[in-house]
């Protein structure tokens, strides 16, 4: 299979050149400088070297050793990745004394250029960058031009190498995917024959290869994209010898753990719903703690998992839904493992389980296009993301059945109006935002006045953002009419609220969810 290496400099822009790649129909793999396949690259058919938060001149900087590839397959240098190709070709980099950060537009380019075909003087693109290229290496001439900036890309035609001080992957440079598309199906030759539908039915064949006749998989769901794709690829691969097992702690959305079954069950997975509500609420009961409430949730699931897959005979593999930014984020340009990604932490090697990841190559956006190959419902697969510890982070204080109660139907009210309200462009509410859930101030209470009467209540909090992978998000600015709206319901409806908020904090400073 033809694939793009990507080298990563530590560039915080790394994975969205990967996306842009995937939307040619191209595979591509992201490694560390050095990790570059040595003897192991005949289906390599281009290398992309990334931007970096070093510059070239500083100790840390790391290198990219061109040697290995470079005259051998054509090569794309974006901001960082240029200067380095610049720098050890012989050319010059050097600090501007200002920051280039920002937009910018193209004063001349040469279209002819295989690289820029297709693009227009004058496009917008993107900066962000503190060195600059001052001396190209001998056989290199300039392709593009900003006010600012002399030497904006670069080619290099004897070598097959390019260069650019822009980040084309961004959506802020206008034509950026077309330079990738002329690099990747252009220059690299890519045939474009990475898709859903291709990565479904090899998926399907290698998993029946590893799993082999006899053994049975056991899985964790909860209503999660990622989960619920990678079983029900598990389950077409070896049928009912998967066993899905939903634990059910009690602090889902009102309904949802019922919704969920059934859309499960209308698949065709084999799942097992055991319901630990009790269990949970017990264990967390005087608990107000966000830390500990997260503890001692991720020690009762472990817990009810490990007894019921233990449970099911013949239980060799643990499918998960790790995909492929929860691996390539859990280490720094270092090669240091910073955070590790199991759904189901401690199982594996506690219960002696070989792990089965068939979603380890995909982001978020081609595992739902791959939900929608296998035809799981929209309204599982465009779900919001949803915490793992539930409702009981979005309880500031204690977690019990009351609680649990007020800020289900204060959430139920929120989502069901964002998915009836709906914009000009005939998309809902619900569509347009990443995330939106509501908080309980459990141990704040608020002075209000119903009819004739005082009350003594608790206000609700309601939070919606935007994004595009929860690294970043601001608040989502939704109108006034339909705030003014959920609110008047959810004071009306819900027993134990007299007020309602809304959350117009982005993140950074804040966060997503409150604890």
């Amino acid at each position: 299979m033809q694939r793009i290496i990507i080298l990563d400099f530590g560039s915080q822009t790394t994975q969205l050149i990967a996306r842009r790649v995937r939307e040619t129909g191209t595979f591509c793999e992201i490694m560390l400088p050095s990790e570059y396949p040595v003897g192991d690259d005949e289906d390599v058919i281009g290398v992309i070297l990334s931007g970096s938060p070093y510059s070239v001149t500083d100790d840390e900087a790391l290198q990219a050793g061109l040697g290995r590839y470079m005259g051998r397959v054509p090569v794309l240098g974006i901001c960082y990745g240029a200067q380095r190709i610049a720098a050890d070709g012989g050319g010059t980099v050097i600090r501007t004394g200002a920051h280039e950060y920002g937009r910018a537009r193209l004063t001349a380019a040469d279209t002819a250029d295989p690289l820029l075909k297709g693009m227009t003087v004058d496009t917008q693109v993107w900066m962000s960058h503190g060195d600059t290229i001052r001396d190209l290496p001998h056989g290199a001439h300039v392709i593009a031009s900003t006010t600012d900036v002399a030497i904006a890309a670069f080619a290099i035609p004897r070598q097959r190498v390019w260069g650019v001080q822009f980040h084309p992957e961004v959506s802020h440079t206008e034509q950026g995917q077309t330079l990738l598309t002329n690099f990747v199906c252009g220059i690299c030759g890519s045939q474009g024959l990475w898709s859903a539908g291709n990565f479904i039915s090899a998926a399907i064949s290698d998993i029946k290869q590893m799993v082999g006749t006899d053994d049975r998989v056991v899985i964790g769901l909860s209503g999660g994209v990622d989960s619920s794709v990678c079983a029900l690829l598990v389950s077409r691969a070896i049928g009912d010898r998967l066993t899905g097992i939903f634990v059910d702690h009690g602090l889902m959305r009102k309904n949802e753990a019922d919704e969920v079954i059934e859309i499960y069950r209308q698949l065709g997975i084999n799942v097992k719903r055991v319901d630990a509500s009790e269990r949970f609420l017990g264990d967390l009961a005087g608990v107000r703690e966000p830390e500990q409430k997260r503890r001692i949730i991720g020690r009762d699931f472990v817990e009810v998992f490990s007894r019921e897959a233990t449970a099911i005979g013949g239980a060799r593999w643990l499918a998960q839904g790790t995909i492929y930014p929860d691996r390539i984020e859990s280490r720094t340009v270092t090669g240091t493992v910073i955070k590790s990604h199991h759904n189901v932490g401690g199982l594996p090697e506690k219960m002696g389980l070989r792990l089965c990841e068939p979603l380890r190559w995909l982001f978020k956006d081609e595992v739902r296009a791959v939900g929608r190959e296998l035809g799981i419902p929209e309204k599982l697969l465009g779900r919001h993301p949803f915490p793992g510890p539930g409702l009981a982070v979005r309880i500031v204080g204690e977690v019990n059945r009351e609680t649990v109660r007020i800020v289900q139907e204060a959430d139920d009210i929120f989502i069901r109006a964002l998915r009836e309200w709906h914009c000009s462009d005939g998309r809902s509410l619900y569509d347009t935002v990443w995330q939106a859930g509501a908080v309980l101030l459990a141990d704040v209470r608020t002075v209000g006045v119903m009819g004739d009467e005082r009350t003594y209540d608790s206000p609700i909090v309601l939070r919606a953002v935007t994004s595009t992978d929860a690294m970043t998000a601001d608040w989502a600015h939704l109108p006034q009419d339909f705030l003014a709206a959920v609110s008047s319901s959810i004071v009306d409806k819900v027993k134990g609220v007299n007020r309602v908020c809304y959350d117009i904090s982005s993140k950074p400073p804040s966060t997503i969810e409150w604890e």
